[in-house]
């Protein structure tokens, strides 16, 4: 199976890329996992990707496009992948129906955690940070004992500025317009799967193997 995943910051993408590679066996290809591992390799694309990233520059399409390409040819995406931040826009998308149709290939299906604004806010927002050891906590799902004490060390939990509603919001806008082409691109191939991602972890996850068991 070849298999696109998509989601809003906060979606909880993360966890289920974990479960589907678990149960389905299949690699979980990231953007980041994918330069890391061409910078590391020194590929020639490799190469080229770090000068951008070292400048704090965008990567452009025609390299990210070629790590991509090499990534999916190595041997443990023979019998499929699962790829994650990859394609951001309707030209890696394109890009990627080529590279697949080279090998007789194609995308089965994408799968997009649909979660409410709403929701990801209070997720997203909730995340507390001990100002003295680092340990993360959040005010609903993972609360400290003491509100606004680290259970650990007994120091102050603090909300990181990148945390802060207004921050979340404007990151949020932004994705959603990013998102919106690619989903309607997907939707018009037929090949997009919707999955409500307001319910708990496991309700999540039984919705995929739904979807991926009638492949």
């Amino acid at each position: 199976m070849n298999l696109i995943l998509m989601g809003l910051p906060g979606a909880g993408k993360g966890t289920q890329a974990e479960r589907i590679v678990e149960r389905y066996g299949l690699p979980h290809i990231s953007t980041g996992d994918m330069f890391r591992a061409a910078i590391k390799e020194e590929t020639e694309l490799g190469k080229k990707a770090k000068t951008f990233l070292d400048a704090g520059e965008l990567v452009p399409d025609e390299v990210t496009n070629g790590i991509v390409n090499e990534r999916l040819k190595k041997d443990d995406c023979r019998n499929g992948f699962l790829l994650d931040g990859f394609p951001r826009t309707i030209a890696q998308a394109e890009a990627l129906e080529d590279m697949l149709k080279q090998s007789d290939r194609q995308i089965d299906a994408v799968l997009y955690i649909n979660v409410d604004e709403s929701m990801l806010l209070e997720r997203l927002t909730g995340r507390r940070v001990c100002s003295k050891c680092g340990a993360t906590y959040h005010v609903i799902f993972n609360p400290p004992k003491v509100e606004g004490v680290c259970d650990k060390c007994g120091g102050e939990l603090l909300q990181r500025d990148d945390d802060k509603e207004e921050t979340v919001k404007a990151r949020l806008e932004v994705n959603i317009k990013q998102q919106e082409p690619l989903l309607s691109f997907y939707r018009n191939k037929g090949s997009l799967h919707e999955i409500d991602g307001n319910r708990n972890i496991d309700d999540v996850f039984q919705s995929i193997e739904a979807i991926l068991g009638d492949l």
